[in-house]
């Protein structure tokens, strides 16, 4: 007799069917109002603006809601070769559509002035202001508006041109601020060495942190990344500034923290940042081989063989240019295509 076959049994399953058959429609407008204007809330002021109000009439109206403007974020890469409208036009309707109840603003990459004062005129109860590379916002702009900003708890002010004058004027008028950000780019290893020697006047390297500590007594979160103090400038902030959780100076090369200074930052502060700490999370890192001898930013790549002649711009015909091609509309049609009703196979995901 031969060996036994095992025989094979057969299982009979019943086909499940698909949780999300693939014709089946959602409609986003199911969603609760709350939850919806939760979602549209955390795009940018361009992304509300161009697109989500762009959807239908429902989200239109609710992207006309001043509560979804209490925070507007003009974040934006600074690429303007590829940026088809006027950020400050846009953040003009974005202020008014907050209708005051704006209590945070982001403005990077762009800003002058005037918007500046505009911002603050429309909106008194601002207190979170973070500007980033706002190059035509100067000394007497910021100084001009400080008054307005008696409910100020957050200042960020990274890679603009600020004297210690302006942040004298803004520490007086923003008893409420908490939290102060006063950044720069990091320096080369090659530039830290020029970047000091060509420091006129050492005196002349705690100013900003004189005027930190002479005026913002009750901070309790300070950033100084990249900063000229010296050990004086730091002790003359501990001394005055009794409130502080958290202190970065990272990249501050002037300061000497081994000896009884770095003792007294340690024992006293929960969260410090050292000189040489990493900066792997710090936002506006350049690398050493894009800085020039002076630790400037310098992409070769963004020249493509052009060459500036100051005596042939035409400033004039280069602001009816910007003027004209970056027209920002705010578009206040009724009229919009419906995309709330899409199958589940109209996603990417």
């Amino acid at each position: 007799m031969g060996k036994k076959r095992n025989k094979k049994t057969l299982v009979w399953r019943p086909k499940l069917k698909s949780r999300t058959p693939q014709n089946e429609m959602r409609n986003w407008l199911d969603l609760p109002r709350d939850i919806t204007i939760s979602i549209l809330s955390r795009l940018r002021a361009a992304e509300i603006l161009e697109s989500a109000q762009k959807v239908c009439m429902a989200w239109r109206n609710f992207c006309k809601d001043p509560l979804m403007w209490r925070t507007i974020d003009m974040a934006n890469d600074g690429d303007y070769d590829d940026m088809f409208y006027d950020l400050d036009e846009m953040c003009h309707h974005a202020v008014d559509r907050s209708c005051s109840h704006l209590v945070d603003i982001n403005i990077e990459h762009f800003g002058s002035n005037d918007l500046l004062e505009y911002i603050t005129d429309s909106c008194g109860g601002i207190r979170r202001l973070r500007l980033v590379s706002c190059d035509m916002i100067f000394d007497e702009g910021l100084g001009k508006v400080a008054s307005k900003l008696t409910m100020l708890e957050e200042l960020e002010i990274s890679l603009c041109n600020f004297s210690c004058t302006s942040l004298q004027v803004v520490g007086r008028s923003c008893p409420l601020l908490k939290s102060f950000k006063f950044n720069r780019s990091n320096l080369s290893d090659d530039a830290i060495g020029v970047f000091n020697y060509y420091d006129e006047n050492p005196l002349r390297k705690d100013d900003e942190a004189f005027a930190v500590a002479g005026t913002m007594n009750g901070l309790h979160h300070l950033q100084l990344f990249a900063n000229r103090l010296t050990n004086d400038g730091l002790m003359k902030i501990l001394d005055c500034c009794p409130h502080f959780e958290s202190l970065d100076l990272r990249h501050c090369f002037n300061l000497n923290l081994k000896g009884a200074l770095g003792k007294r930052c340690a024992e006293r502060i929960k969260q410090l940042r050292l000189p040489n700490d990493s900066i792997q999370d710090y936002e506006f890192r350049v690398a050493a081989s894009d800085c020039d001898d002076y630790g400037f930013y310098d992409d070769p790549e963004e020249d493509n063989g052009f060459y500036y002649d100051p005596a042939e711009f035409d400033c004039d015909e280069y602001r009816c240019y910007a003027r004209d091609f970056y027209g920002y509309d705010s578009d206040d049609s009724d009229f919009y295509d419906d995309f709330t009703k899409l199958g589940v196979s109209d996603f990417p995901f």
